[in-house]
């Protein structure tokens, strides 16, 4: 991939729009070149920060129903969700720079959250961009973490119970900037998702061959995604809810 068509794909790759093959690509050009990876970085804070002081509001019906009639199929189409439009207020100045205008959005759910998850796991993995930050130690991750992060999420090394931390690393998911802390088993990897809120009950699960691991303590959702066998993983599980 030309450096050109990096830079023209970063606002893409940060909405989540590229197929598996150019994120791929574009990631790899992320691990090369360090100016750019600066401008994605900038780029994805500037996204997270917008998001994470929108104000939401119900779109209107003549809206919901002139959207639903354009879409392909819409005469056939099973019942559709309200849409929901956003206005950045606290950016608003930004956003009209930037010709955003309202942008559209359709609300998640919690199956959706999970495939997400699954698919950032797995995009790291091949992308080679699994840890922004390599430490075991728990004094230097946190604090690097919390100094990007709206919030202070936990972290801990569980090297003498065989999880070994090997580092950590932002994303973004479900519209909301996240922590993942990054385990070793043996020879598998594990992504620790983080990030505060209170969700459904916890539970296991299994998504496109990978284990996922879903619980919550102390006002923190904690959901892990990893090739490793469903009983390890929660005892990771474990140790991390133990740990808040």
């Amino acid at each position: 991939m030309k450096p050109e068509e990096a830079a023209r794909l970063l606002h893409a790759y940060v909405d989540r729009e590229l197929d598996a093959a150019k994120s791929l690509e574009l990631e790899a050009q992320l691990a090369a070149d360090p100016s750019l990876r600066e401008r994605f970085e900038r780029l994805r804070d500037l996204s997270a920060g917008i998001r994470e002081k929108a104000d939401y509001h119900a779109a209107p019906s003549s809206l919901t129903e002139r959207l639903s009639a354009a879409l392909p199929g819409a005469a056939s189409a099973a019942p559709r969700r309200t849409v929901r439009w956003i206005l950045p207020v606290a950016a608003a100045a930004l956003v009209a720079s930037l010709a955003v205008g309202i942008a559209l959005m359709r609300p998640g759910d919690e199956d959706a959250l999970l495939r997400e998850m699954v698919a950032s796991h797995v995009r790291s993995t091949l992308g080679n961009r699994l840890i922004d930050v390599a430490s075991s130690d728990q004094h230097t991750v946190k604090p690097w973490l919390s100094a990007r992060l709206p919030f202070s999420p936990p972290v801990a090394d569980f090297s003498p119970e065989g999880f070994e931390l090997a580092g950590a690393r932002l994303d973004y998911v479900g519209g909301r900037p996240v922590a993942v802390l990054v385990y070793k088993r043996r020879q598998h990897l594990i992504d620790a998702f983080i990030w505060p809120g209170n969700g459904p009950r916890d539970g296991a699960y299994s998504r496109d061959g990978f284990n996922v691991e879903r619980s919550s303590a102390e006002g923190m959702r904690i959901c892990l995604v990893s090739d490793l066998n469903r009983n390890e993983l929660s005892d990771l599980a474990r140790l991390l809810i133990a740990r808040r």
